[in-house]
């Protein structure tokens, strides 16, 4: 009893003590290639507070005071530091808090991580829609109310990090080489904001999807399996129920606080030779939706913020890679100093940016050394969204003589010029924002594989959204839920475990086969993954094309009829050459390529020597 006595007496002389003051980042490393280490600190008044360190090697550059007296913003310069744990101490002239701040020391291999490119498969999953490992996270306290409900489509389904981690082997046995996660960090917003991008703590994975050491160990024993993993990232806003949004830091830390203002989503203004200042305000300034306030990537303290948080979590994590959300909608000029500083301290790393485009002239613009962008983005990959647009109805409408089918995708692949680097585009059929690629269950899968072969072959990076080899398939027309189900036998319980031949269909097993072959067959292919390209104008509705590199070659024919069709072989002999025999990667049949090729409805060939 005299001990808490004694206790509440110290907690009355030292009303702010270090644990009511909280510091982002909470910790940091020596041996940065950056010298510069901005600190927020917050705490009730803390600005009315002179804050001194006590490390030799460690000195504050900038304090600064925002118009909320709850925020201090100190700068240090680490440049001469090494190791350490030293007190950051904060005195009003009666008292002082001290506040113990590590520099940990750095890892070596940070600097040399090798972030994905076109050899690699990224598989994309939404976290809370693919597995639940551990259900003792489902309900749990939190500052908004939510429930767990897998009947509500907009409710928290309960997959985690845990349900991700037990199923790398179902993930490696697939064949893909790197997993994007759709963001993970807190969202903890009213409903729960299960798909994640209404961030409410920058340093915190939700709770709900488990801790910052489980997402660490995530990508530990993702790389042990072969693997890489890319983190969601969205610096254009915040959610609605951040703390900045409680107690604003300053007047220009958000975009049109006052009044809201919608983003008109008119990406083209950046390149629009008739566009509106008007306009462009409205894009850059205007909030995405009204749960997710716009952050003023302007003002130097929110950049600085941004741009060491991601470093933080790539430092901590190892997280191979970076896919960055509405990424036109953020400062231009910020996220070229992003980029520019995230690559100092990785110079490897891979960064794509969602700017979605319908038209690849649009979206060339984006990519790093854009002949048609006179202030270079720097941004090394780009996500073709006009390829996943024209998909659905390339591989599944019948093709023509001269239109339709898979004549839209020879037509779009005539565009690939305007890209600087066209290695570094993300392609992909289908993600969480939009339809699925299949719509429908289908009564047969000649489409699907068509468009798998496609996606698998062509000169790129894929990306596959996770159920597809499942056939799972949706309409976002008809809910958001609708394209982001949950994988059958990733909850306890499930009737059916679709993670396991056993409980998938006939149908699906054969998807699931077709997928990890060509998936197992493209790992390591140097032909497929940075080998060049050669098309030929549709005959009789078939689509041939070669990737070649040095001297091997790969042949892909696709009949995109549902007819038999015969085709001369003449007008391909520049890539056939005296090279008559050749094995078909997908049945095993020897094929030979003399004057006529004979293909069976929608069939299929992967040719190789």
């Amino acid at each position: 009893m005299k001990k808490n006595i004694f206790l509440l007496f110290l907690l009355s002389l030292f009303p702010l003590q270090a644990q009511q003051i909280k510091v982002e980042p909470s910790f940091w490393w020596s041996g940065m290639e950056e010298p510069e280490l901005q600190l927020m600190v917050y705490g009730e008044n803390v600005a009315s507070y002179i804050p001194e360190v006590t490390s030799k090697n460690v000195r504050i550059k900038e304090s600064v005071r925002l118009e909320n007296p709850n925020y201090l913003l100190l700068y240090l310069d680490i440049s001469g530091s090494s190791p350490e744990t030293f007190d950051i101490l904060f005195s009003d002239g009666t008292e002082k808090i001290s506040y113990s701040y590590e520099l940990k020391e750095r890892d070596p291999d940070r600097y040399h991580i090798e972030s994905f490119d076109a050899s690699d498969v990224l598989y994309l999953i939404m976290p809370d829609r693919f597995a639940n490992g551990d259900p003792s996270n489902d309900q749990i306290p939190m500052r908004m109310p939510y429930k767990v409900d897998r009947s509500h489509h907009s409710a928290r389904h309960g997959g985690d990090l845990k349900g991700i981690s037990d199923r790398l082997n179902y993930l490696a046995d697939l064949g893909v080489t790197a997993i994007w996660l759709n963001p993970v960090l807190e969202n903890d917003m009213e409903g729960g904001s299960y798909h994640g991008y209404a961030t409410t703590d920058y340093y915190r994975v939700d709770p709900r999807f488990g801790s910052n050491e489980e997402y660490a160990k995530l990508i530990a024993d993702t790389h042990s399996k072969g693997m890489k993993v890319v983190m969601d990232m969205i610096f254009n806003h915040c959610g609605s129920d951040h703390p900045w949004v409680k107690d604003v830091p300053s007047a220009d830390w958000f975009n049109n606080m006052g009044e809201y203002v919608q983003t008109s989503h008119m990406k083209e203004m950046y390149f629009d030779p008739y566009a509106s200042e008007y306009d462009k305000g409205k894009m850059v300034d205007g909030w995405f939706v009204p749960s997710m306030p716009d952050l003023n990537q302007r003002n130097r303290h929110v950049a600085k913020y941004l741009i060491q948080n991601s470093i933080w979590w790539i430092e901590y994590s190892g997280v191979d890679g970076i896919r960055q959300d509405t990424y036109p909608y953020a400062d231009y000029d910020m996220m070229v100093d992003w980029i520019v500083a995230v690559e100092k301290e990785y110079p490897q790393y891979n960064i794509v940016g969602e700017a979605w485009l319908n038209n690849p002239i649009g979206t060339s613009f984006w990519q790093r050394n854009s002949p048609l962008n006179p202030h270079n983005t720097q941004l090394k990959s780009v996500m073709d969204f006009r390829f996943m647009g024209l998909s659905h109805s390339a591989f599944f409408e019948e093709t023509g003589e001269w239109n339709g089918g898979l004549h839209g995708i020879f037509d779009h692949m005539t565009y690939d010029f305007v890209y600087p680097d066209i290695y570094n585009v993300l392609r992909f059929l289908d993600n969480h924002d939009t339809d699925r690629f299949l719509k429908e269950y289908p009564t047969d899968l000649a489409g699907w594989k068509q468009g798998i072969t496609f996606l698998l072959t062509m000169p790129g990076i894929p990306q596959i959204y996770y159920g597809t080899e499942l056939l799972m398939h949706g309409n976002k027309s008809r809910s958001d839920g609708d394209i982001r189900l949950d994988v059958p036998g990733g909850w306890p319980g499930d009737k059916v475990d679709q993670f396991t031949a056993k409980g998938r269909d006939k149908v699906q097993n054969e998807a699931f086969d077709f997928m990890k072959k060509l998936l197992h067959w493209r790992q390591g292919n140097d032909v497929i993954a940075y080998g060049y390209m050669k098309h030929y104008v549709l005959q009789k509705g078939v689509y041939a094309y070669e990737r070649y590199l040095a001297d091997e070659s790969v042949l892909v024919f696709m009949n995109g009829t549902s007819n038999r069709v015969e085709i001369n072989l003449d007008r391909y002999s520049e890539s056939i050459g005296d090279r008559i025999e050749w094995k078909d990667l997908l049945s095993g049949r020897n094929i030979s390529l003399g004057e006529i090729l004979s293909l069976a409805p929608k069939e299929i060939l992967v040719l190789e020597q």
